[in-house]
């Protein structure tokens, strides 16, 4: 049993910053990689950012130079800076991360419920 919970989301102005957090809690042994995800109304999601356990991360083109994804791996926690955000960056942002929950056992991926960023113009 693992829950991932975002928080942070919210109405921001265009070219405004929002810091989203996503905590994991439950049977944890080692959080692998994590994720942000987003998904607008009548859109597939698409990833957003990854960042491996070390640290390495990876950005969807359109974020780059923009966001920033970090964690804080004694928290279980990842988080997502958004500056200079757009109103094509409104979405329903979903955390993800790939969890172990036992020394014993494989990893599982888990999402979060979702929160809600609103940019507008």
């Amino acid at each position: 049993q693992v829950q991932l919970v975002e928080s942070g989301g919210g109405l921001v102005q265009a070219g405004g910053s929002l810091r989203l957090s996503c905590a994991a809690s439950g049977s944890i042994f080692r959080i692998n990689a994590m994720a942000w995800y987003r998904q607008a109304p009548g859109k597939q999601r698409e990833l957003v950012a990854r960042i491996a356990s070390v640290g390495g991360t990876n950005y969807e083109d359109s974020v780059k130079g923009r966001f920033t994804i970090s964690r804080d791996n004694a928290k279980n926690t990842v988080y997502l800076q958004l500056n200079s955000v757009r109103p094509e960056d409104t979405a329903v942002y979903y955390c993800n991360a790939d969890v172990l929950s036992a020394w014993w056992s494989t990893s599982r991926n888990y999402w979060g419920q979702g929160t809600q960023v609103t940019v507008s113009s």
